[in-house]
This record gives C-alpha cells, sequence and structure tokens, in this order.
C-alpha cells in the first residue's frame, strides 16, 4: 500500500470542458411527437389549470402564515411543482407550429389569461400573487367538487342498497346527498329530486328505526328498496347527462375550450 501512495498516477483526468456537456433527455420522448394547433392548445389548458390551483393553494397557505403573524414564504414543492408544470409547457410548445413564439406570448394570443389571470401574474412575477377579483375559472372546480361529491354519494348508495345485508346507514347517506343537493338551488333536475327526497325521508327513517331489544338490523321494505334504488340511478343519469341546466358554471371554460378549436 505504501508503495502505491508513493507512486505517481498514470494519468490525471483534465478538467471540465463544456463542449463533452451530454443533455439530459429523460422527460423527452424517443420518438418526436407532432401535435396539431387544437391538442397543443388543450394541452396548455389543462396545463393552466393545474398551475391555476398549485398557485390558489400556495396563496391560501401565504393567507395562513399571515395569521400566525409569520413571514410569507414559498414552499418547496411549489416552487418544484410549478417549475414542472412551465417546463411541461414549453415542452408543448415545442411540438406545435407556433413553436417560434415564447410561452408566455402563445398563452396570450390563445387567450389562456382570460381564464386563468394567477397564471399570467405568476409567470409575469416568477411569484403566486392573490387576485383582487375572482377569475372565471373560480367557479368552475368547487361546482365539480360538488357534481362529483353527488355522483359518488349517489353511487354508494345505489350500491349499498342492492349487496348489504343492512341499511342502518342508508339514512344517513341520503341525508349527505340530500345536503349537497341543497347547493344547487336553481337546477331543476336536482331540485325535482331533492323535493321527492324531503317527502319520503321521514318514512324512510321509521321503517330503520329499530325496536327495542331487536338483534336485527334493520332492513328496508321492498318499496322503498326500489323508491332508493330508482332515485339514485336518477341522480347518477342527471349528473352524468351535465344537461343545459347543469352546465351553467361551465361556461366560461366551454367558451374558451370551444375558441380554441
Amino acid at each position: 500500500m505504501a508503495a502505491v501512495s508513493l507512486t505517481d498516477p498514470l494519468c490525471k483526468p483534465c478538467s471540465y470542458r463544456s463542449h463533452f456537456k451530454v443533455e439530459v433527455c429523460v422527460r423527452k420522448p424517443i420518438m418526436p411527437i407532432h401535435l396539431s394547433s387544437e391538442q397543443v392548445a388543450l394541452e396548455m389548458l389543462c396545463l393552466c389549470s393545474q398551475l391555476d390551483l398549485l398557485i390558489r393553494a400556495q396563496v391560501h397557505q401565504f393567507q395562513e402564515q399571515l395569521k400566525q403573524d409569520t413571514s410569507p414564504e414559498e414552499a418547496e414543492r411549489f416552487k418544484r411543482q410549478g417549475a414542472e408544470i412551465i417546463y411541461q409547457m414549453n415542452q408543448c410548445l415545442e411540438q406545435s407550429s407556433e413553436s417560434m413564439l415564447e410561452l408566455q406570448e402563445y398563452l396570450d394570443v390563445i387567450n389562456v389569461f382570460d381564464v386563468f389571470p394567477r397564471v399570467e401574474v405568476y409567470m409575469i412575477h416568477g411569484s403566486p400573487i392573490d387576485m383582487l377579483e375572482k377569475s372565471l375559472s373560480d367557479a368552475y372546480f368547487p361546482y365539480i367538487g360538488r357534481l362529483n361529491q353527488l355522483l359518488v354519494l349517489s353511487q354508494q348508495v345505489n350500491e349499498d342498497v342492492k349487496h348489504l345485508g343492512s341499511h342502518k346507514y342508508i339514512a344517513h347517506q341520503l341525508s349527505a346527498i340530500y345536503q349537497v343537493l341543497k347547493s344547487f338551488k336553481d337546477v331543476l333536475p336536482l331540485s325535482i329530486i331533492r323535493k321527492d327526497i324531503e317527502a319520503n325521508f321521514k318514512q324512510l327513517k321509521m321503517s330503520l328505526s329499530k325496536e327495542d331489544g331487536s338483534k336485527l338490523d334493520p332492513q328496508l321494505p321492498a318499496h322503498q328498496l326500489s323508491w332508493v334504488s330508482e332515485l339514485t340511478q336518477n341522480m347518477i343519469s342527471t349528473v352524468l347527462s351535465i344537461s343545459e341546466e347543469l352546465s351553467g358554471e361551465f361556461n366560461p371554460i366551454k367558451k374558451s375550450v370551444s375558441n380554441l378549436s
């Protein structure tokens, strides 16, 4: 070992030379992808919606930090995710015929900033900033969330009445559905379903009341099982149809998407 340590190395590594640099292409596709202008625009719209939600979450965190008398500070996770989305946008733009435009210019051309102004402000200032006025997309995501909640709850109850041996939680589940329905005040198809629950809920709850000393799980009679099944199936069909009455809150997004094609 002593002899090795005293022997000069056979060669010494050269200092770094930039022309030996290898571009990292891990996240790039093996085969080139060519997208139409409509496909690129729709992908940009999706990425902007992701970035908008990310910015809103970070702004909310800023507000919580201020309530606790701490200085607002961007989370490292937000920085990474925001940078990743911007990277995906640039990659997408490279696959379009408008690739000669800068990203911000392209998004301005397709009018995405009209729907997602937070994204424009973020790209200008490099940091999430709260908006004084609500954007066109602000009502979209909560509305979609409530529709999804109604769909999932209805699907669950519809399955439960068919396969569960006990119906003791059906009244509670219908009550949860009713609370969601109340948030859709002016949607006629859902208002009809809500009134149907109001008319039959008391009788259903009485049917599920357990007699003192009984060890049997409560069961709904056949006619009420049929009613719950039809009611929930009606809600599922109504939500999935996205009828004109249900799609009013989608108009800003629908208009933006239609302008891309």
